[in-house]
C-alpha cells in the first residue's frame, strides 16, 4: 500500500466527546487527554471548539502550545467571530487546522438556518475563505450531510474546495445513514464534484442507530481517507464513531479494507482508561477493543481452543492494544522519581511542585492501603487530587462517620468546609451513600436532581479503588463530579462535593448546537 492508502485519525473526544451530558473536562484534562492522543500518533486533534466559551478557548490554546506531532484542530460555525477566534486560539500551534462548518439538509436550512440554499453555499464560500486567511489547513464540514440532498452537496463541496478546503467532511449528524448507503454516496460524491482530487474526504458518524463504525468503514471503502471518531466512542446522545474499533478493524482486516493507519494501537487502553476517569463515563465491560472482557474466554472450548493456538478465538492480541504494557506496579517503597517519571509516561506534567508533592503524598497513602498499584490507580489518583485541590472549590469534605449495621437504618455524619467556615450535619438514609447525600444536602441546600450514580472498580481485588461518578441536575444543566478511593462511601462524598463544587461555578458551555 501506498500513502494514498492512508486514513487519517481525527480524534475529536476532547470536542464532541465532551458535548455528552456531563462530560465537560478541565483545560488540564484536555490536555492530559491530548498528550495521549499525541502519544498514540493521531492525526488530528479537535481540540475544542474556541468560541464555546472562554474555557474552551485556554483549551485549544494550550493544546496548540503543548502538541508538536499532531496537527490541533479548532471547530468554528461559518462566522467570521468563530473564525478568527479559532485562529487566534492556533496561533501558537505547531501544525494547526481550523474547521468551519454549515447545515445543509433541507430541514435544517428551512428551521435553523433560515436560508436558501444559495444563501448557504455564499456563507460557506465565505467561511472557508476566511479561515484559508488565517491557516492553510481549513476543513469544511457538511453539517447533516446524511439527509442533504446531492446535488446540493456537489454544489456546496465543489464552491468550498475552490475556495480553499483542504478536507471536505461528510457527517452523519444524526446517525440516520445505513452502511451501503452512505457508502455509494460517498463513491458518488467523489466522482461527481469536479475538482474532488483536490481535498482529502472525511467522515464523522454519530452512533444513533448503533452504525457509526460500520458506516465510516463503508465510506473508507468507496474513498474517505479521514475518520472523525472518538475515544471509548464518546459522544453526544448515542456516541460517536469508536476510535479504538475502527484503527484495529483497519489494521485486522487490511485484506478487506486495503488502507492502513499511522496509530500506535499499543497506547489504546491507556488513553481509553484515562478518558474513562477523566470524564466519568466508565467502560462497559463487553466493549470491544477496550473493555475488561475483550479478550476474555471462560466457555471450556474457547479456553481449549486458545490454549491451543491463540489464533482459534483471538483475531487481535491483546498486547498490541495495550492490555499487557500498561501493567507496570507500583508500591510504597517507589521514590518520587520512579513516581514522576511515570506519571510523565502516562500523560501527567505538573507545572506546580505543591501540586506534584500533594498527588505523591496520597500516593504514599494509597500505597499503605493497597499492595500493588497500576497505572490506572496512578490515573485515578491524579485526577482525585487535582480536584481536591481545586482553587475555587465552594465546599471541601472535611470528615466522614458513617453507620451501617444490619436491622438497623444507616446514618452519616459530615464536615464540610465552606470559605474556611466547617458546618456539621447528620442524616439517615436508606443505604450509607443515601445517608450520606442527605447530609450533604441539609448542609448545601443545593436544589439538585441526581440522575446517575456509578461505582466503577478501578482493577481486581477487594483493595481496589472505587471510582465514583455522581450526575447532578439543576436547571437544565447537566454535570458530572468524580471521587475515588478505596472506601467507597468517602469516594461517593467526594464525587458528590465534586459535582456540587461544578454547578456553584456558574460556568456555562456554549456548543455549536445551541
Amino acid at each position: 500500500m501506498n500513502a494514498s492508502d492512508r486514513v487519517i485519525i481525527f480524534d475529536t473526544t476532547l470536542r464532541d466527546g465532551e458535548q455528552s451530558p456531563g462530560a465537560s473536562m478541565t483545560r488540564d484534562e484536555k490536555l492530559r487527554i491530548a498528550k495521549s492522543l499525541e502519544k498514540m500518533q493521531v492525526d488530528v486533534i479537535e481540540a475544542g471548539f474556541a468560541m464555546a466559551s472562554p474555557g474552551d478557548f485556554e483549551s485549544v490554546r494550550a493544546i496548540a502550545k503543548h502538541i508538536k506531532d499532531s496537527t490541533v484542530c479548532s471547530l468554528a460555525r461559518a462566522i467570521d467571530a468563530d473564525i478568527d477566534r479559532a485562529g487566534e486560539a492556533l496561533y501558537n500551534a505547531n501544525a494547526g487546522r481550523i474547521h468551519t462548518f454549515i447545515a445543509t439538509s433541507p430541514i435544517h436550512m428551512k428551521y435553523k438556518l433560515q436560508m436558501d440554499p444559495n444563501q448557504v453555499i455564499e456563507l460557506a464560500v465565505h467561511a472557508v475563505k476566511r479561515a484559508r486567511n488565517l491557516k492553510d489547513d481549513v476543513e469544511f464540514s457538511l453539517e447533516d450531510a446524511s439527509r442533504t440532498e446531492f446535488d446540493f452537496m456537489c454544489r456546496i463541496i465543489e464552491a468550498t474546495i475552490k475556495a480553499g478546503a483542504r478536507t471536505i467532511n461528510i457527517p452523519d449528524t444524526v446517525g440516520y445513514a445505513v452502511p451501503e448507503e452512505f457508502g455509494n454516496t460517498m463513491r458518488r460524491l467523489m466522482s461527481t464534484v469536479v475538482n474532488s482530487d483536490q481535498a482529502v474526504f472525511s467522515v464523522h458518524c454519530h452512533n444513533d442507530l448503533g452504525l457509526a463504525v460500520s458506516n465510516s468503514l463503508a465510506a473508507i471503502t468507496q474513498g474517505a481517507r479521514q475518520v472523525e471518531c472518538t475515544i471509548n466512542g464518546l459522544g453526544e446522545r448515542a456516541g460517536n464513531a469508536s476510535l479504538e474499533e475502527i484503527v484495529m478493524a483497519v489494521r485486522t482486516r487490511q485484506d478487506a479494507l486495503q488502507v492502513y493507519t499511522n496509530i500506535n494501537t499499543t497506547h489504546i487502553v491507556s488513553t481509553s482508561r484515562l478518558v474513562a476517569g477523566v470524564t466519568g463515563f466508565p467502560v462497559q465491560p463487553n466493549k470491544a477493543i477496550v473493555g475488561a472482557n475483550a479478550f476474555a474466554h471462560e466457555a471450556g472450548i474457547h479456553q481449549d481452543g486458545v490454549l491451543k493456538h491463540r489464533n482459534t478465538y483471538e483475531i487481535m492480541k491483546a498486547q498490541d492494544v495495550g492490555w499487557s504494557t500498561n501493567k507496570m506496579v507500583m508500591g510504597k517503597h517507589s521514590g518520587r522519581n520512579a513516581f514522576r517519571i511515570r506519571l510523565e509516561e502516562l500523560g501527567t506534567v505538573f507545572d506546580h511542585h505543591e501540586e506534584f508533592n500533594e498527588v505523591f503524598r496520597r500516593f504514599k497513602e494509597l500505597a499503605d492501603k493497597k499492595y500493588e498499584i497500576f497505572d490506572e490507580d496512578l490515573q485515578a489518583l491524579v485526577s482525585d487530587t487535582k480536584v481536591a485541590i481545586e482553587q475555587d472549590a465552594r465546599y471541601k469534605l472535611s470528615s466522614l462517620c458513617v453507620t451501617s449495621q444490619t436491622g438497623t437504618t444507616p446514618s452519616a455524619s459530615i464536615k464540610l468546609v465552606i470559605k474556611g467556615n466547617q458546618q456539621l450535619s447528620t442524616a439517615v438514609g436508606s443505604g450509607p451513600v443515601d445517608a450520606v447525600f442527605k447530609a450533604i444536602e441539609q448542609i448545601v441546600k443545593s436544589s439538585a436532581t441526581l440522575q446517575l450514580y456509578s461505582v466503577n472498580a478501578i482493577t481486581s481485588g477487594t483493595d481496589s479503588q472505587g471510582e465514583v461518578t455522581v450526575r447532578l441536575e439543576k436547571g437544565g444543566r447537566i454535570v458530572n463530579g468524580l471521587g475515588a478511593d478505596t472506601d467507597i462511601i468517602t469516594a461517593s462524598a467526594k464525587a458528590y462535593i465534586h459535582a456540587l463544587n461544578i454547578l456553584s461555578s456558574n460556568t456555562e458551555k456554549t456548543y455549536p448546537q445551541v
